[in-house]
């Protein structure tokens, strides 16, 4: 049989997420960034929602969103969560597990500041996840809005935040002919270091 070893290094699972996210950031069409964010409530109960991943590194991978939406309340009521890239260009997935950390008030505001002005006047006229009787109502606000501060920059919302995942584990999976496909397993150490194995696809 062909390819009998694994494609995925046991090495730094963070060198391998940055191999695998710049290729994506060639080959998919549409929002290489974009993650499934899985969120719970305390009692167990899921969620799952398309989020944008805006910064990564050793320290984790960060988003930003409203923490008065329902994701932001799942966070922030159990902070335990998990991310899905599917980059279905390269036939990959990572999915990412660990505990959540709110951004400083001033990296929040710095990336705020740096979307786009018409982002920045739509976070601020939304009371993300409340019920919404007509979208007119939504529209009216947003030029209210762009008429209050007329194209300088909105001040960021208390409630507009990021997060940064630090991650307990990490796993990558890659499609192989015949659905024999390849995953390789890291969890995180004691001493912050990683162990990895491959698992059955």
């Amino acid at each position: 049989m062909n390819n009998a070893v694994s494609e995925i290094p046991a090495t730094d699972p963070f060198a391998i997420f940055g191999e695998w996210f710049a290729e994506a950031r060639e080959s998919e069409p549409n929002d290489s960034n974009a993650m499934a964010l899985a969120t719970a409530t305390p009692d167990g109960v899921p969620s799952v929602r398309m989020v944008l991943l805006k910064e990564w590194g050793p320290e984790g991978f960060t988003f930003y969103t409203n923490a008065e939406s329902r994701k932001g309340g799942e966070i922030l009521a159990n902070p335990r969560v998990a991310l899905l890239f599917h980059w279905k260009s390269l036939r990959r997935q990572i999915r990412i597990e660990g505990p959540l950390t709110e951004v400083s008030p001033e990296r929040a505001d710095a990336y705020f500041h740096s979307r786009p002005y018409v982002s920045q006047v739509g976070s601020a006229a939304s009371d993300q996840s409340r019920p919404l009787l007509e979208r007119a109502e939504y529209l009216a606000r947003v030029a209210e809005v762009e008429e209050q501060y007329s194209g300088g920059d909105v001040p960021r919302p208390a409630h507009w935040t990021g997060f940064t995942l630090d991650p307990v584990a990490i796993e990558f999976w890659l499609d192989r002919p015949n659905r024999l496909h390849d995953r390789r397993r890291f969890t995180r150490t004691a001493d912050g270091g990683w162990n990895s194995r491959l698992l059955y696809p």
